[in-house]
């Protein structure tokens, strides 16, 4: 048989089962979607596949078949000619995926060299050519380039062009892209749709978005604690979904938070005519830096309790702009003052909210430490008593229980974790708190209810948000004005829902049209 079957996998660990009875298939040129929840058991499933899984774990029942041969079989020494060779992988992150000290040319070589066993020469001529086939031709992306030097797209797409440069039969695909802004994402999806046709691979394309599923996938498995709870044609699955769990998914995929109703406050936030440049490669050996303009004379207000939404691609300035609005960045030209003050002068008064929960916090302190960490921002730190009552008040405030406070990061899971990073925020109550990206690494059902939570504290609080995210459809939930950014500039700005339904920029309409939607009938009410 052709292709890539599972049957009956089962995987143990010793708190107990981790898959159980997993069954799939993928043919040759077709694409299948695993999605679910964080913890259903989609990564562990593919790392089963392949023979990968981390120390303490075991497969106790099933089959994996790859072309009529059992892959349970083989040896570890087959086994390893079959990854890379056979089926291929890539994986979330490029930045983890790929090795910093070695050009992107020497990667895709040593991989055609382990695999392959053909000479350097030869090695380097399809490594040029696969680059190539992938959206990087030798004359703008050279071989000797670093993977620092590439955009996210850029590594993204060294990545894919490691996992398939042996042409293999089956591509497994780990949310691939989770943490690139829309049209980088729409044209990694495009990759991938064309090289599946062109190679006539499988596809196994692990995601939680079940927007990209219903433009991308042939058929979808549903996944739930380990376990397939419902599969089939994905547009079957998703117009007529049978099991209560995947109509929640998509429920929670469509779910917009009720929003607090606009506040016409006074300006809190004003940014004008700002600046901020960075040198840049040199001309020649010895010649100058040219300076590279990342903020080029942004202007913009926020309004106390105001929710403003910030989308562009990335390199546009975003993150550049956010740093001078929290005042870690000096700017060349203008200012930046929060009620008439520069925000370095009162920068507890902003806080900020990152995408990664646990990569901000220090693993080695208690949740009350990290917490509190804000208070060194304070001219008086408050003493021991009171500054319990804070934290404890900060984690209520997020639906968490004040007897967290004595847990550690690692025990709670991603959407905690984000509502710790949130209370954190909290803690000095601000007037303005800086989400940056801070729902994108969150599937969909922990995203609603942090989306909900924001809302929620908006309307409490009165609290001003700057949402910045490339998910356009959190952007339309929950702002009601959008700044849209391209090359440092703001092109485009409005009501969020004029921008949405009616944008006047070129830029903005092209977002727009990138961004991966639910069709109609896969709506789902919230009773549902």
């Amino acid at each position: 048989m052709s292709g890539l079957a599972v049957e009956g996998l089962c995987v143990e660990g010793p708190a107990g089962p981790i898959l159980q009875d997993v069954s799939f298939a993928v043919g040759p040129g077709e694409i299948v979607a695993l999605t679910g929840e964080s913890g259903s058991g989609k990564s562990m499933t593919a790392l089963s596949l392949m023979r990968l899984l981390p120390e303490g774990l075991q497969q106790k029942a099933g089959r994996v078949t790859l072309g009529g041969t059992d892959l349970g079989a083989l040896t570890e020494r087959q086994m390893c000619r079959v990854r890379g060779a056979r089926i291929g992988m890539v994986f979330q992150e490029p930045m983890t995926a790929l090795n910093p000290v070695q050009t992107i040319g020497a990667q895709v070589t040593e991989t055609l060299r382990l695999h392959a066993g053909v000479r350097r020469d030869e090695a380097e001529a399809k490594a040029r050519d696969m680059l190539a086939r992938v959206g990087l031709p030798e004359e703008r992306f050279p071989l000797t380039r670093y993977p620092h030097e590439l955009s996210g797209g850029q590594r993204q797409r060294v990545v894919i062009a490691l996992a398939i440069c042996q042409r293999p039969e089956v591509l497994i695909a780990d949310e691939p892209t989770t943490a690139l802004d829309v049209t980088t994402q729409a044209q990694i999806l495009d990759l991938l749709r064309a090289l599946v046709a062109e190679f006539g691979m499988g596809l196994i394309l692990i995601t939680h978005d079940l927007a990209v599923v219903a433009g991308m996938a042939d058929r979808l498995v549903v996944m739930k604690d380990g376990g397939v709870v419902e599969q089939g044609a994905t547009a079957e699955v998703l117009r007529t979904p049978r099991e209560g769990y995947t109509r929640a998914l998509l429920a929670a995929s469509s779910h917009r938070p009720a929003a607090p109703p606009a506040r016409q406050g006074t300006p809190l936030l004003q940014v004008r005519d700002v600046v901020r440049t960075y040198p840049g490669a040199r001309a020649g050996l010895f010649g100058a830096r040219r300076p590279v303009t990342a903020v080029d004379g942004v202007s913009l207000t926020i309004g106390q309790g105001e929710r403003v939404g910030l989308v562009g691609e990335s390199g546009c300035g975003k993150s550049t702009l956010t740093r001078a609005i929290l005042g870690l960045e000096p700017v060349q030209a203008g200012s930046i003052a929060l009620d008439g003050q520069p925000v370095e002068a009162v920068r507890g008064r902003i806080q900020v909210v990152f995408q990664d929960p646990y990569g901000s916090f220090n693993p080695r302190h208690r949740v009350r430490r990290l917490v509190s960490e804000p208070f060194h921002l304070l001219p008086r730190r408050p003493g021991t008593r009171e500054g319990a009552a804070r934290v404890a008040e900060a984690l209520e405030a997020v639906g968490l229980r004040a007897s967290d406070s004595g847990r550690y990061i690692h025990e709670f899971s991603g959407g905690q974790r984000q509502r710790i990073a949130m209370a954190r925020a909290l803690i000095l109550r601000p007037d303005l708190i800086v989400l940056d990206e801070a729902v994108s690494a969150l599937d969909v059902s922990v995203r609603a209810r942090i989306l909900d939570l924001l809302s929620d504290l908006s309307a409490r609080l009165g609290l001003a948000y700057l949402f910045i995210s490339h998910d356009l459809a959190v952007v339309r939930g929950v702002t009601e004005r959008v700044l849209v950014m391209k090359a440092g500039r703001i092109v485009e700005e409005g009501a969020t829902e004029a921008v949405f339904a009616a944008p006047r920029h070129p830029y903005t309409a092209e977002l727009i049209a990138a961004a991966p939607v639910l069709p109609d009938w896969t709506a789902r009410e919230e009773s549902a």
